[in-house]
């Protein structure tokens, strides 16, 4: 099956704001409102396995759908391992735009984004992210990006998400794109796995939902089948789904996105974890 990669390059629409988070150039945060009143804030984190080729751009169309559904949308660049990213630099900017991002939205649009914790969701590489994001209070101490207390996360939705660093790392997945992000692998550095890996680090403590398509070719869904059901979270497996049809709002996975969102998103609409689901 052709993968619906033109996602990529497809013009997506413009944001109604771009913030910045730090002074370099990959420092900056574009964000999607709703039409009219505040919206729960969704931060999103891009993919591409954390290579500088792959930007935030190609986000565009899921954040100005997800707006379009009345979320406060934000989506976050950092630096990218072939131009002065991966380790610790992807990590801190990562931290950084999560910890910034809420005050500099609401700052930019006063009465647009709803107080309270953000949902992080993550496609990819960025599902690593996200992940990683919402424990970041559990890393060892010293470890970049780390909080001494808990995000203000709701909760976590994983797009296709890459969840076993080491594993990536030992698959070779993407040309050794785990190996160029933590500067090598597990056996050389395994202080930075144990910081950064989200099969390392303890189970998500917020509502966590997983989606991805079982003919995923770029990310094995085994990697992310063997993580929900070693930490009891819910794995959504949609039938037909490519990579990247789980960030496509035209793609016929779409409407199972905005429901795993809706139930992370919306209090009262939470379903049982520890589940893997296939449609019907």
């Amino acid at each position: 099956m052709a993968e619906q990669r033109d996602i990529l390059s497809r013009p997506g629409p413009q944001p109604d704001v771009t913030m910045r988070y730090g002074e370099l150039p990959d420092q900056v945060v574009d964000g999607w409102l709703p039409a009219r009143g505040a919206g729960q804030l969704v931060l999103v984190l891009h993919g591409g396995y954390w290579r500088h080729d792959v930007d935030r751009g190609y986000l565009a169309s899921l954040a100005a759908d997800f707006a379009r559904r009345g979320y406060a949308v934000a989506c976050p660049e950092y630096r990218r391992t072939g131009d002065g990213g991966g380790w610790p630099a992807t990590f801190t900017d990562v931290a950084a735009a999560l910890d910034a991002t809420p005050a500099l939205l609401a700052a930019a649009a006063p009465g647009r984004v709803e107080p309270g914790p953000a949902v992080y969701a993550g496609h990819s590489a960025g599902g690593h992210l996200a992940l990683w994001g919402a424990l970041r209070h559990r890393l060892p101490p010293g470890a970049p990006g780390r909080r001494d207390t808990a995000p203000p996360v709701r909760g976590v939705l994983g797009l296709a998400p890459v969840c076993d660093l080491a594993e990536t790392y030992r698959r070779g997945l993407d040309l050794g794109a785990a190996g160029a992000l933590m500067g090598g692998g597990p056996g050389k550095h395994p202080d930075r796995y144990a910081a950064a890996d989200p099969a390392a680090l303890p189970a998500p403590e917020v509502p966590t939902v997983l989606l991805q398509g079982p003919s995923d070719g770029r990310v094995p869904i085994v990697l992310t089948r063997d993580y929900a059901g070693r930490h009891g979270l819910r794995l959504i497996e949609l039938d037909g789904a490519d990579h990247f049809a789980v960030v496509d709002p035209a793609a016929p996975a779409w409407p199972r996105v905005l429901t795993a969102l809706t139930s992370l998103a919306r209090p009262g609409n939470d379903r049982p974890a520890s589940r893997t689901e296939t449609p019907a």
